[in-house]
């Protein structure tokens, strides 16, 4: 990946975090942007975001990115601008969830191991 494209996700990343938190907080609350992968055109870019809770809230997570997609590409682009503005795809990101579960686990067995 080039300097310029690592430069432009991380600037996406930030700004459309800021985005999500300063305009829909109560239902941004439980959501995090982990990672932006942008195609090298420009066109697309895919946003990878983590939850805090359970299915409940994924599936909530899920609906309010259908329904604000636009906006929030919208709001971005006013802010970041470049040649091509890329249309954003959500993607959920169980990574964080997983590696939760694994300290969860390794506390568990340091609590069981006998001293």
């Amino acid at each position: 990946m080039s300097q310029r494209l690592s430069r432009v996700n991380e600037l996406l990343q930030r700004e459309i975090s800021q985005q999500l938190h300063q305009n829909y907080r109560s239902s941004a609350v439980k959501i995090t942007i982990a990672t932006v992968e942008t195609s090298t055109d420009l066109r697309r870019a895919k946003v990878y975001y983590s939850v805090i809770g359970g299915n409940v809230e994924i599936a909530e997570a899920e609906q309010l990115f259908r329904k604000i997609t636009a906006d929030l590409q919208r709001r971005v682009s006013k802010v970041i601008i470049l040649k091509y503005f890329p249309k954003f795809e959500f993607i959920y990101d169980a990574s964080f969830k997983r590696g939760a579960e694994l300290i969860n686990l390794l506390d568990e067995l340091e609590k069981e191991e006998p001293k």
